[in-house]
């Protein structure tokens, strides 16, 4: 009699692990950030340069989904990363934004890029 009801708390737990592994992989972060106060953000600190997607400084580093597949920054982590820690001309902004801040604009800015900038 315990046979049966073992296999169904055994199909239970499968059901719940599967759902819950499918959750977490296919639930993208931007979810998790406000892309509202990310454009905010992003008009603050760095339109100024990176005005619509585009860069002044250097043209072909832009915000545009082309460029950021090329240079390796079509994630929000990527994005975050260079936030944070700037390179080259790009400013580090991990002492001017808090965390959240940061995850915020990298949400904006990704979400903009798979829009087109539009």
């Amino acid at each position: 009699m315990n046979a049966p009801k073992t296999r169904l708390q055994k199909l239970l737990t499968l059901l719940f692990l599967t759902l819950t592994l499918f959750t977490i992989t296919f639930i993208p972060p931007v979810f998790a950030a406000d892309t509202a106060n990310g454009e905010k953000i992003f008009n603050i600190y760095c339109a100024g340069c990176h005005i619509n997607g585009g860069n002044i400084v250097r043209r072909g580093k832009n915000l545009k989904m082309k460029a950021l597949k090329k240079y390796g920054y079509d994630s929000i982590e990527a994005i975050t990363e260079i936030v944070s820690n700037g390179k080259n001309n790009m400013s580090a902004y991990k002492e001017r934004l808090s965390e959240e801040k940061i995850q915020d604009v990298a949400a904006y800015v990704l979400e903009q890029a798979e829009k087109g900038w539009k």
